[in-house]
C-alpha cells in the first residue's frame, strides 16, 4: 500500500514560479512510475501533465506545459517534484500525484494504483 500526500501549492502571479512535493509512504515508492495530474475549476475530468520513470529518467510532459515544468524525484525520499516556472492563469487547477505501473498507463491515465488527495495551485493574472 503506498499512500501519496501531495504540497505545495498555493496562489501566484501569472510568471511566478511554484514547486510541488508529493511524498509517499510504503516500501515500494522506487518501483512506481510516478505522474502529475491537474484538474481544473469547472473540468470533469483530470488532465494529465507529466511522468517520470522510476530511476528518475525518462521525464515525459504534456504539450500544454514542455519547456515550463520539471519532474525529478528522490526514491531516498520518497519524494517525486514538480517545479512550475513561468505559469499562466491556464495553469489553475488541483494537482494530483499518482503511481502506476508504467510510463503508457500514466500518460494515458489507465490502471493508476494510488492517488494523492491533491493540492490547489491558483495563478493570478
Amino acid at each position: 500500500q503506498v499512500q501519496l500526500v501531495e504540497s505545495g501549492g498555493g496562489l501566484v502571479q501569472a510568471g511566478g514560479s511554484l514547486r510541488l512535493s508529493c511524498a509517499a509512504s510504503g516500501s515500494t515508492f522506487s518501483s512506481y512510475v510516478m505522474g502529475w495530474f491537474r484538474q481544473a475549476p469547472g473540468k470533469d475530468r483530470r488532465e494529465f501533465v507529466g511522468t517520470i520513470s522510476w530511476s528518475g529518467s525518462r521525464p515525459y510532459y504534456a504539450d500544454s506545459v514542455k519547456g515550463r515544468f520539471t519532474i525529478s524525484r528522490d526514491n531516498a525520499k520518497k519524494t517525486v517534484y514538480l517545479q512550475m516556472n513561468s505559469l499562466k492563469p491556464e495553469d489553475t487547477a488541483v494537482y494530483y500525484c499518482a503511481a502506476g505501473g508504467s510510463i503508457p498507463d500514466i500518460r494515458e491515465g489507465h490502471d493508476i494504483h494510488y492517488w494523492g488527495k491533491g493540492t490547489l495551485v491558483t495563478v493570478s493574472s
